[in-house]
Formats: structure tokens, sequence, C-alpha cells
């Protein structure tokens, strides 16, 4: 039995007396066993550290929401003049969006001089005018006046933003703050001049359908009527507005690893003339799992630029920047995962067997030809 244990031998083994050991021999091994550990060590790395496998797949998801998250920041611009306006192709509009975004007043250096959150809050008045025409007395509610832009017998507009936000409603525009009781205690006018030559910056997130759409910053208010829009430009600034700005960061979903953001830390400056600065995106549905099957659910973008100036009459739109965003069809689908053991064994064997052989096989090569070469030489000094 151990006799034919020892026939079946497929490394049969060679007497010591019979080895040979060359110079050519040495260099291959240490050559080889430097490049069979270097490869080890990459294939331990991949074993170690999980690797991402992508897919890509058709969007069926419907009825979902899409959340933006922006911080833009307009050096040129005060914050008392800029509104925010979203809109999709569904028809829902958002107009002056005022809820989840923070802005700062920035001085001439990029400083934060005041910040908060955008709709809350107004100046304290003594004595306003009442809706029906009398001073505010001791022990009275305050209700003040529309100014006809009531929507019922019992709205009351107290401060300077409710008047123009009920301006908005009705489809008018504010066009003289100063004839306003409101605004006219509040220094509503003297505010938006004591602002300017300041910046301000923009941050917050929106929560708007999955479909196509845009959003805008713009100098003024828009308001709705008859089926268009309109803008209510702020007439305080004299000339033409400044829509320099910086992206600091934009994104269509949350964080997840390996996501870029093209637009995070784009700057633009703008020219002499005013216009429109208008970003084209292409929206991404992706989905993040990684080894412990957390999953994201995220989007990734890509985007083209383009600015109309406002030469001639033919710009259509107020000055601003402009983001028009669209969804693709197909989703990413990212999987993080391990390799499995026996493949990075597998892998491992691979990597050993290869090298011994192929260095076996140079081996021999350098070996015999040097003897061959060996041989003419000798043959060639009897001749």
């Amino acid at each position: 039995m151990m006799n034919r244990l020892r026939n079946l031998d497929a490394y049969p083994k060679i007497n010591e007396d019979f080895y040979r050991r060359t110079l050519s021999g040495g260099v291959i091994t240490l050559f080889s066993s430097i490049v069979m550990l270097i490869l080890f060590f990459s294939e331990l790395q991949l074993y170690i550290h999980p690797v991402t496998e992508t897919q890509l797949r058709v969007d069926t998801s419907r009825g979902e929401k899409l959340r933006i998250n922006f911080d833009v920041t307009f050096p040129a611009l005060q914050c008392s003049i800029i509104s925010l306006d979203s809109m999709d192709i569904s028809g829902e509009r958002h107009l002056d969006v005022r809820h989840d975004i923070i802005k700062r007043r920035l001085d001439s250096f990029g400083n934060v001089i005041e910040a908060k959150q955008d709709g809350i809050g107004h100046t304290k008045i003594e004595k306003p005018l009442q809706k029906h025409g009398g001073r505010l007395e001791h022990n009275e509610t305050y209700c003040g006046s529309c100014f006809g832009a009531e929507a019922t017998d019992d709205t009351c507009c107290n401060s300077c933003e409710e008047v123009r936000e009920a301006y908005r409603k009705k489809g008018w525009a504010l066009s003289d703050p100063e004839s306003i009781d409101q605004c006219k205690r509040e220094g509503f006018v003297q505010k938006v001049k004591d602002e300017e030559g300041e910046g301000c910056n923009v941050h917050g997130f929106l929560e708007v359908n999955k479909v196509a759409g845009s959003f805008h910053f713009i100098p003024g208010q828009s308001f709705h009527q008859s089926g268009f829009q309109f803008h209510d430009m702020i007439l305080f600034q004299q000339g033409n507005y400044n829509i320099s700005h910086t992206v600091n960061r934009l994104a269509f979903g949350d964080f997840f690893p390996g996501v870029v953001n093209p637009l995070d830390g784009v700057h633009w400056n703008q020219g002499k003339q005013s216009g429109v600065y208008q970003y084209f995106i292409k929206v991404v549905p992706s989905i993040y799992t990684d080894v412990h099957d957390n999953t994201i659910q995220s989007n990734q973008f890509s985007v083209t630029e383009h600015f109309q100036n406002a030469e001639a009459g033919r710009m259509q739109s107020p000055p601003g920047v402009f983001f028009y965003y669209d969804l693709s069809p197909i989703k990413v689908i990212f999987h993080e995962q391990h390799v499995e053991f026996l493949h990075f064994l597998t892998n491992v064997c691979a990597i050993v067997g290869g090298i011994f052989t192929v260095s076996g096989i140079v081996d021999s090569f350098i070996y015999h030809g040097q003897r061959a070469i060996k041989k003419k030489m000798e043959i060639g000094k009897f001749n």
C-alpha cells in the first residue's frame, strides 16, 4: 500500500548532489519573490477592503419626493431682495420660498454680519394703523390692513412681509412700499437701502416632486396671475443687478461614498452686462448599499451652463440664477461587498503558481542559452 502511494507522487525528489545553483537563477528568484509579495499584498488589500459593484436599471419609482440641498453665495446682492422660487412640469409652484432656508448677510469681505431663518420675525411697531383706519389703542388687538388684498374679511396683515405676501397671492405688484403703513414704519425701504453693498449667503433645502422642474434665485418677488408668472422687481437699486455667485454646495439627495457633485465650489463672476445665468442639470437616481446592508437613496447629476445677457431686450426672464433639472430614466445601483475567502485563496494560489512557473521557464531559457553559447565558444577555440 505504501509503495502504491509512493508511485503516485507527482513531485519526485532530486538528490542534492545533482543541484546546480547559478547567478542568473538567484537574480530571477529574488525578482520573482518581490513580485509575488507585491501581488499578494495587493490581493490582501482587496480582500480586506470592500469593493463596489455597479448596476444599471430602469427607474420605476413613482410619487417620490426629491430633496435639493443648496448653499449659494451672492457677493453683490443683499438678502432683503433675494427670493427663491421653484416649479415643476406637473404645475406645482412655490413662489418666494421661505421655510427651511437661512439667509446670512455678508460684508464686502465675505464675513457674516447677521444670520436668520428667512420669513421669521418682524419689527415691533408703535401704534400701527388698524384695519378699520384708526391707530392701535391700549387693550386693543392689532389687525393691520392688507390694502385691498385680503383673502377674507378676517384677514390681517400685521407686517410689511404679510402685505407683500397678500399682494403676491392676489397677483399684484407692490410698486410703492412707502405707501404701505407697515412697510413705512418698519423702514422696509430704508432697510433695503442700508444693505446696499452687502452680499448674501442662502442655504437650506427644497422638497419637490420627483419630476423635471426648476428653481431660481432672483432679485424681487414672483407672483402668478392668469396663467402667467410675473416678477415684482424691487426698484430701489439703480442700474444692473450683479448676479455674480458661488455655488458652495448643490446636491440632489444625501451624501454617499464616491459621489461627486460637479457644482460644488463653482464660482461665476458677472461682467458689465446683467442677464440670466442658467444651469441645465441631468439628475441620475442612485441607490447605495454598504456592506452592512444600509441603503441610501440619493442622486448624482451632470451639468451644463449658459449665460443669456439682457441686451436688445431679448431676455424673457428677470436677472438671476436659474437651475433647470431633468431626471434620467435609468438609475445606478451601487452595492458594496467583501471578496469571498475562497475567491481570495484562489487568487493567491494563482499568483504563487503563475509566478513560480513563469520564473522557472525564464530561468531554464537563460541557463540553457548560456550553456549553448559556452559550447559554441569552446568549439570555436579548438577550430
